[in-house]
């Protein structure tokens, strides 16, 4: 063998290797994709053979050799773990990407592992000219909102865009010390060495630089914190450390400021309040400062830090601040500046003036469980990432070190390089969760985007974490709204996809949602829970506007909203809500324009028996009370007669409405009501009746072996298409008459025989518009002068069935869409304003596509029932394409 043919040799001999290689790392791979799914899903159980990184690594040296760098194993490491779904390739193992989109992450190093040093952004503060800094820095999630408080008084509110939405100046004489979020009260408090400040931060006008002064106070106020209680409406309790190692609470009310007050009243900008008028407790917890001071919800207790080396750390319950046991205390040496508290890994990290980060177990306080060391400065604040499982710790230096919780290793250091050490010193730091944001608050307000949220803006979105319940969309704004089973609101914008805000928890801790409603304005919207509560909230901002909360006697679920409509409210101001509850009950809420309370002010009657007995029809009563306020439907009361057929019922058989629709325009007031047996009943509150629309053979089976949900209708709707939408129509029809007869060929002679309508449809009297004549269809009929034609309802099955029908309960179109699968439920519907289009979407999370433009006209013809080819743009007669 010669030179050449060796070489050659070797050359290929090295390329089946590599090859091999290549297959042992696309397994290496696989196996690490399916175990990150399986926790982010929650369902991972942690193995001997699990992967983490170091085993990643080690794996990925044996495959490929010990040339391949670390920093570039991290980088692929960290996009497989953030997005498991995304495409690899293998030459990013070695640095290289094959587009520039990747060009980013061949620039990470080890300063940019977690936070984008290089994409810091800067906002400079107002007073910054008067040597003024950031004193404290409070993140609300559940509004998306960020409050800033000056050492010299100067109080503001950040919108999610990091804009100035308002502020106040606070003229006292002492220097600013903390802030908080008032969640009940929807106010702002700020403390001052002397003094409490309470501020209304959504006056408008000449009422926004009012605010209440607390005082005076027994010692220095050094920290503040608001105890949230979901439980308690109007109420705050607050929490003070102050430079006596006290730790206060106090309590205030909505009827302690007069926020009950007459507007006509004037106010003044400050109004100081005697502190001996306010309920408060207080207790000597430490003998030096307390520094720190935070409630930590997940262990139902406070907890205050301080200098003192043998009190430390004080973790307990609010009731220990009314008497003198003892109480949980962590000791450490020369005290605690800071501290923070990490749910998922259940431990409590703590920094001082020693330098070292000491991990503590709640429940465990004679020794630290871990150590951090690291930091060659004294350790000023802490904060914590639960999502990365991150704790970010900053010293006197501007330095930063961001720790794995998990592993107790070090994943970035960087420093603030602007300035000499004394110079611009970082008072205060926070992690906004919603957008993946170190802020700092020094003479400027830094804030340092983490990597992987700059890398997302170049991958496709992961919208929420668990399955979302509701989407809805704002025609007025663009935006989407979203409700994930997690209780996550959030708002997107429709062109960028970016997310304006979110909202956690908006009805409670472990609340879910269940449904939603957009008003017609846009600029409103409602929220329902499982638990029967409703909210109502501004669109544009999030900010919670009114409430119904839970009534006491409710039992668990029965009251679970399942449908939420705004109504068209006759007084200004006035908002009206039409709810659909998991027990069957329709209601209206109301709400008033003065008042935070929701309250049910109409209530329909329960028809379901009286249809049950035989009766096809039950005439309603109207009732002759007189209300204060017009509503758009009246009282009613069922007129019954009572029959032997009454015998028949079976309250074992569940017959509760499932799903609703309205309609109120054109002369009609109509609701159109769903049953889990399978029933269409029909609300006529013009002709005074409630009747049976449609009612499936053996509904009311009580047989065991036959599925109870058989018959349930999931989702019901009204097609009505305007005079407005008529005229569009017959100048812009999505299949032309030339392309519909080209495309029937020979199933026309079939379909003749489907024809459900007829002449003698002509003359036909029905129970809510009277008598209606149809024209002839020889002759055709001016645009100009065609009548609207009375609208139809579609309701989707569990049985996989749309159907169509008349407001007399005429069937006049059954299909069933036909897929390579059985049958598969139907859950959703929806349609365009001019009834173009109808969707359906199926529990497969399919959305069926079927055009309906000609087919709405009369003689609703079943041939005409078009659906979009999917290789072709003209329209024919078939099935639907999922």
């Amino acid at each position: 063998m010669d030179a050449k043919d060796e070489k050659r040799f070797n050359l290929a001999l090295q390329i089946n290797n590599f090859k091999a290689s290549l297959v042992e790392f696309n397994k290496l791979v696989e196996q690490t994709t399916a175990q990150k799914k399986e926790e982010r899903a929650g369902i991972f159980i942690p193995k001997e053979d699990s992967i983490d990184y170091d085993k990643f690594y080690t794996s990925v040296q044996q495959i490929f050799g010990p040339e391949v760098k670390n920093q570039d194993v991290k980088c692929f490491y960290r996009k497989l773990c953030n997005n498991p779904d995304a495409a690899f390739d293998w030459c990013e193992i070695f640095g290289y990407f094959s587009t520039d989109e990747d060009s980013l992450t061949s620039q990470m190093d080890e300063e940019n592992l977690v936070f984008l040093v290089s994409r810091k952004q800067r906002i400079v503060i107002a007073g910054s000219r008067r040597r003024d800094v950031i004193k404290c820095i409070v993140k609300v999630p559940q509004l998306d909102l960020l409050i800033t408080a000056s050492q010299k008084g100067l109080i503001t509110v950040f919108n999610s865009q990091m804009r100035a939405q308002t502020s106040t100046n606070v003229t006292d004489t002492s220097w600013i010390t903390g802030c908080d979020y008032l969640g009940q009260l929807k106010r702002i408090v700020a403390t001052t060495e002397r003094t409490i400040i309470v501020w209304d931060y959504k006056a408008q006008g000449s009422s926004q630089e009012h605010y209440f002064v607390i005082k005076p106070m027994d010692h220095c106020l050094l920290c503040v914190c608001v105890v949230p209680l979901p439980d308690q409406l109007c109420r705050d309790d607050i929490l003070l450390g102050d430079d006596g190692g006290f730790v206060n609470k106090f309590t205030v009310s909505s009827d302690d400021f007069g926020l009950k007050q007459a507007k006509t009243k004037k106010k003044l900008q400050t109004q100081v309040l005697d502190s001996k008028n306010f309920k408060s407790v207080k207790r000597k917890l430490h003998n030096d400062w307390v520094m720190k001071i935070r409630y930590i919800p997940a262990l139902n207790c406070f907890g205050s830090c301080s200098l003192d080396s043998v009190h430390s750390l004080v973790l307990e319950s609010l009731k220990r601040l009314e008497d003198n046991l003892p109480v949980r205390e962590f000791a450490m040496p020369r005290g605690a500046n800071s501290f923070c508290y990490c749910g998922k890994a259940n431990v409590i990290v703590t920094g001082g003036d020693d330098k070292v980060l000491r991990l503590w177990h709640p429940n465990i306080s004679t020794k630290p469980v871990g150590k951090l060391v690291g930091h060659m400065f004294s350790i000023t604040e802490i904060v914590s990432n639960e999502k990365e499982q991150h704790v970010i710790s900053l010293s006197s230096a501007k330095v930063f070190r961001v720790w794995d919780i998990q592993t107790l290793s070090v994943l970035q250091v960087f420093h603030d390089s602007q300035g000499g050490p004394g110079d611009m010193q970082i008072y205060s730091m926070v992690y906004d969760a919603n957008h993946g944001m170190l802020i700092t608050g020094s003479g400027v307000i830094d804030m340092y985007p983490l990597t992987r949220m700059i890398q997302d803006t170049k991958q496709v979105p992961h919208t929420h974490e668990r399955e979302v319940n509701v989407t809805l969309y704002n025609k007025y704004f663009h935006q989407v709204l979203t409700v994930c089973s997690e209780s996550v609101i959030k708002v997107w914008e429709l062109e960028t996809g970016l997310q304006i805000y979110q909202i956690l928890d908006p009805h409670g801790l472990s609340i879910e949602l269940t449904c939603a409603a957009i008003d017609e304005s846009g600029y409103l919207f409602a929220t329902g829970a499982y638990n029967g509560t409703v909210k109502i909230w501004d669109f544009g901002s999030g900010q919670e506007m009114k409430m119904m909360p839970e009534g006491k006697d409710w039992v668990e679920e029965e009251h679970g909203l399942m449908r939420l409509f705004f109504l068209k409210p006759q007084v200004k101001q006035q908002h009206l809500i039409l709810a659909l509850e998991r027990n069957g009950t329709i209601k209206i809420i109301q709400g008033k324009e003065d008042d935070i309370f929701l309250t049910v002010i109409w209530e329909l009657p329960d028809a379901m028996p009286y249809l049950q007995y035989g009766s096809h029809i039950v005439h309603l009563k109207m009732s002759t009370k007189e209300r204060t306020m017009a509503i758009p439907f009246p009282d009613v009361e069922l007129i019954v007669q009572k029959t032997s057929q009454q015998t028949n019922y079976s309250p074992i058989v569940d017959v509760d409405v499932n799903c609703i629709d309205v309609f109120q325009t054109e002369g009609y007031n109509l609701i159109a009501c769903g049953t889990t047996n399978g029933m269409i009943i029909l609300w006529n509150f013009i002709a005074a009746s409630v009747k049976e629309i449609y009612r499936p053979e053996d509904c009311f089976s009580t047989d065991p072996e036959l599925d109870p949900k058989r018959f349930r209708i999931n989702d019901i709707m009204f097609l009505f298409r305007s005079p407005e939408c008529v005229r569009r129509s017959s100048q812009d029809s999505i299949c032309s008459s030339t392309q519909c007869d080209s495309s029937k060929g020979p199933q026309s002679s079939k379909g003749s025989k489907q024809s459900i309508h007829d002449a003698d449809v002509k003359g036909e009297h029905t129970d809510m518009v009277g008598e209606q004549q149809s024209a002839s269809r020889k002759q055709p009929v001016p645009i100009s002068f065609v009548e609207p034609q009375p609208p139809l309802l579609v309701s989707a099955h569990e049985d996989g069935h749309l159907r169509l029908w008349t407001l007399e309960g005429k069937l006049i179109k059954d299909m069933l869409p036909f897929t390579k699968h059985s049958a598969i439920s139907l859950t959703s519907l929806y349609t365009d304003s001019c009834c173009r289009v109808l969707l359906a979407g199926n529990v497969e999370g399919h959305v069926i596509l079927c055009s309906i433009s000609s087919f709405m006209d009369p003689p609703h013809d079943e041939k005409i029932f078009l659906l979009p080819s999917r290789n072709s743009s003209s329209c024919f007669p078939g099935v639907p394409i999922l």
